[in-house]
């Protein structure tokens, strides 16, 4: 098998269009792509010519022959789709993208929001002559969760940033970063600057486990540790409880696991990569060495995803176990049940720190004076309701897991945006295809909530913007105010660059891709550093 996809790619489908025998699967417009794990390479038809996996933009593609051992059982994983997917019409994909002609005068569009679902928007944009794109984001840097998000010892997924800074980099894309919409400017000044505004703000938030003695010191969100090992600059001056032998994270999805393998992982290894500075000091110095993910449901329900299961599973060093009836799996199920089977039949190895999958799981309330000391636990079992949904209910006595750090990891969700109706059921903006009403529009999680991958906000894009170019159309969008300017102030796309060159140099220095900087002041130190204008010649 010449080529494999080798994780949860971005899923944006530049490798479909690349592929000149049409092998890859799911493709756009195909059920399953916008909500596929991952997408797929058929063995049979592959011609390795390696046009895919130089379109990938973060790394997902590999020759068989480049497969890590961890990485091995991808080959059967993509081989295993086409045996229940044949996909026997094989037209190449690729097709030209179609430009929109825009009427007589320049489309001017605010995007609030400079993470993947505000830039791929940009994108989607700019692709039509005639459209200027102004990007607003609260804080001094861009890219959202693909800087903020993304654990450190995934590098591969953060290439995406690559793609990024190609949208930048084209004609008529301004950036106005450390700009808050509602407080520095209001939704009322950009519909007056500009002939529409799109609104990719993401989830900033987490969802609540609404149980006793989650406000102690101690129960912290998986969605602000995960900012705080990333030096999101809110959060990197946090100092999260790790002087206990056991952290419990509520949930079993991949923003879980991927709090379980930092707090498990080597420092050393993680000195490699771009994890804060503060963080890698902290967990130098950590006391951890179990982390138990508690799901309420059952190993079937579990939300993480097969390639970052495997992930875990494969890493060396920390003692990966299955709680919660592993009698129950199923190995010949699905690939999911036959890792955890596999998972489950292993044997600890003494010494090793230890992650530990526990299904079948309720957390009950938090016990401690000052600060947490334990987690209150009980067993569920499984019910379906008539409309198919599989819950959890409370099954048996309490227990006591002794820890000293809880984390819930139970899903993000969007706060309301000022001016803009909110769904307090879904936490997100009703909309029409992305529509809000003309001139007003959304994508991304503040549109969809908080479901897919990277590349999932590409689809959720274009479909966003097709609304706004068929409203401005069709002169639904009311002009701009002559004269009315809320242009000035904010660092611009040069300043980025400068913080870049500066985190990108310092990174260098140690052998690592960068150093962040954490802290507001330092990023405007660096933002101020830019490149002189090049001398006039006459």
């Amino acid at each position: 098998m010449p080529y494999v996809v080798t994780r949860s790619c971005c899923a944006d489908a530049s490798c479909v269009l690349a592929c000149p025998v049409n092998c890859i699967h799911p493709a756009p417009g195909e059920p399953g792509f916008a909500t596929a794990e991952m997408l797929y390479v058929d063995p049979r038809t592959c011609v390795d010519c390696g046009a895919c996996t130089t379109a990938c933009p973060v790394d997902a593609l590999k020759p068989h022959t480049a497969l890590g051992e961890g990485e091995l059982p991808f080959l059967e994983l993509n081989a295993s789709y086409y045996k229940e997917n044949p996909h026997a019409d094989r037209t190449p994909m690729y097709v030209v993208p179609k430009q929109r002609a825009v009427p007589a005068g320049e489309l001017s569009v605010a995007v609030v929001g400079a993470g993947p679902a505000g830039l791929f928007a940009a994108d989607e944009l700019l692709r039509h002559p005639g459209v200027r794109v102004t990007v607003f984001d609260r804080l001094p840097t861009p890219y959202g969760l693909a800087r903020a998000g993304v654990a450190p010892d995934h590098q591969d997924t953060k290439q995406v940033t690559e793609l990024f800074r190609a949208i930048e980099s084209q004609p008529g894309f301004t950036y106005r970063l450390g700009v808050e919409i509602g407080a520095d400017l209001t939704h009322a000044d950009l519909l007056r600057e500009y002939h529409a505004v799109i609104y990719a703000v993401g989830a900033a938030t987490d969802k609540r486990l609404g149980i006793e003695g989650e406000g102690l010191p101690g129960s912290v969100s998986a969605t602000d540790f995960v900012a705080w090992y990333n030096g999101h600059p809110d959060h990197a001056h946090d100092a999260p409880a790790l002087d206990t032998e056991r952290a419990v994270v509520v949930g079993n999805g991949n923003v879980a696991l991927d709090v379980a393998r930092i707090l498990t992982a080597d420092p050393d290894a993680l000195a490699r990569t771009d994890i804060s500075d503060l963080a890698l000091a902290a967990l130098r110095a950590s006391k951890v060495r179990e982390v138990v993910l508690l799901g309420r449901r059952g190993p079937a329900q579990a939300a993480f995803t097969v390639p970052e299961l495997l992930a875990l599973s494969a890493l060396k060093d920390v003692d990966v176990t299955v709680e919660g009836r592993p009698d129950d799996l199923a190995p010949d199920a699905t690939e999911k049940a036959r890792l955890l089977s596999e998972l489950a039949a292993r044997t600890p190895v003494g010494g090793r720190r230890r992650i530990v999958l526990r299904f079948l799981t309720a957390p009950v309330r938090l016990t401690g004076e000052d600060s947490v000391r334990a987690l209150e636990i009980t067993p569920t079992e499984l019910h379906t309701d008539d409309d198919g949904t599989v819950r959890a209910r409370p099954a048996g006595d309490t227990q006591t897991l002794r820890t000293g750090l809880v984390l819930r990891s139970v899903g993000y969700r969007a706060r309301p945006v000022p001016g803009l109706p909110f769904d307090e059921d879904s936490a997100t903006v009703p909309h029409e295809s992305g529509r809000v009403e003309p001139g007003v529009y959304v994508a991304g999680w503040i549109k969809r909530g908080p479901t897919g991958f990277i590349g999932t906000n590409k689809t959720c894009a274009h479909e966003t913007v097709e609304s706004l170019l068929d409203d401005f159309a069709a002169g639904r969008l009311t002009e701009p105010v002559t004269g009315a300017s809320v242009a000035a102030g904010g660092l611009g796309l040069d300043a980025w660059r400068a913080i870049d060159r500066t985190e990108r140099a310092a990174g260098e220095a140690q052998g690592r891709p960068r150093v962040k900087l954490t802290d507001t002041e330092s990023l405007h130190r660096a933002a101020a550093q830019t490149a002189p204008a090049a001398p006039v010649r006459g």
